[in-house]
C-alpha cells in the first residue's frame, strides 16, 4: 500500500511550482497517479489554468510547461 503525502493538496502544488525548474519557467514532470492521489485531476488543472501553465499527458506522465510560452508538437 503507498502512502500518502505528509502535504495538504495546497502544499503538495506549492511544493511542487516552488522546484528550481518551475521557478526559472523550465519543464517539470510527475506521475498521474501521483496527481491524483494527492491533489485530484481537477484542482491540478485549475491550478495550472491559474498560472497560465500548459501540460500534456503520455504514458502515465504528465509534462508540465512552467512558462506561457506555445507548445509546438515537433512530430
Amino acid at each position: 500500500m503507498a502512502l500518502a503525502s505528509p502535504l495538504s493538496p495546497t502544499a503538495w502544488l506549492d511544493d511542487m511550482f516552488a522546484s528550481k525548474a518551475a521557478i526559472r519557467g523550465q519543464v517539470i514532470r510527475r506521475k498521474v497517479r501521483d496527481i491524483e492521489k494527492f491533489v485530484g485531476r481537477r484542482a491540478f488543472e485549475r491550478e495550472l489554468k491559474r498560472r497560465g501553465f500548459q501540460a500534456v499527458e503520455n504514458a502515465g506522465q504528465v509534462i508540465i510547461f512552467c512558462n506561457r510560452e506555445p507548445i509546438r508538437r515537433i512530430v
